[in-house]
């Protein structure tokens, strides 16, 4: 497989000769895969030829280095973005409704000449979408696009432990780690709890007993 070039990139989808005047919108989201709060993303367009030695995909970067990258892509982006929808939606209209439609209204916040987001959706939006598997390790504005919205989720699900800290969502954020899944068998579902990834845990320990956890903890990402 050949190696993965920017430029070549950007001439080949969006058909720019000068990367420098293109105005790249990165999108990614966060918490697709998490038992309770919203789900996140982010919009970020970089100034020509940013660099930062943190700048790859959240997921391979600690808490403190996103913290720290986070902060200069937020001061240094020419325009970023975050959108959120709360686990209320997801519960009415579903999280594959809810993973599109985010990026919807990410696009309508940023203007750029060209938008791209990690993964392989369909998103019917106002201007064109390319999304791009592997999006968030080679685009840069999508790696600071998932850094900027794992701080920013990570920051929501530290302040609604205060609210229900028996989940513990201050370490896990929601994701489906041992702790979190037997507290909501000890004490029921919260308000912000995805009753699609409930109901299916539930089954599970129904069905199986302790041997569900090795399917229901996903690292948190």
């Amino acid at each position: 497989m050949p190696r993965f070039r920017l430029t070549t990139y950007l001439r080949d989808t969006f058909g720019v000769d000068d990367p420098r005047t293109f105005r790249l919108c990165g999108m990614d989201e966060v918490g697709r895969g998490s038992y309770a709060g919203p789900l996140v993303a982010a919009a970020v367009v970089l100034p020509p030829r940013f660099r930062h030695p943190l700048l790859r995909d959240s997921k391979l970067l600690s808490a403190r280095q996103r913290a720290e990258v986070g902060a200069v892509i937020r001061r240094r982006a020419v325009a970023w973005v975050v959108a959120e929808i709360s686990a209320a939606d997801i519960n009415r209209r579903g999280l594959g409704w809810a993973n599109v439609e985010i990026f919807r209204r990410l696009v309508d916040l940023v203007e750029a000449d060209g938008y791209c987001c990690d993964g392989r959706l369909r998103i019917d939006a106002t201007r064109t979408v390319h999304c791009l598997v592997r999006g968030d390790n080679l685009v840069p504005a999508i790696s600071a696009a998932s850094i900027v919205a794992k701080v920013h989720r990570d920051a929501i699900m530290t302040a609604m432990h205060d609210d229900a800290p028996q989940y513990n969502w201050a370490s896990n954020k929601g994701y489906g780690a041992r702790e979190h899944r037997d507290a909501i068998l000890s004490h029921g579902p919260h308000r912000e709890h995805r009753t699609v990834f409930i109901d299916g845990m539930l089954q599970m320990d129904l069905a199986f007993g302790d041997a569900a956890g090795a399917i229901f903890e996903p690292a948190p990402a």
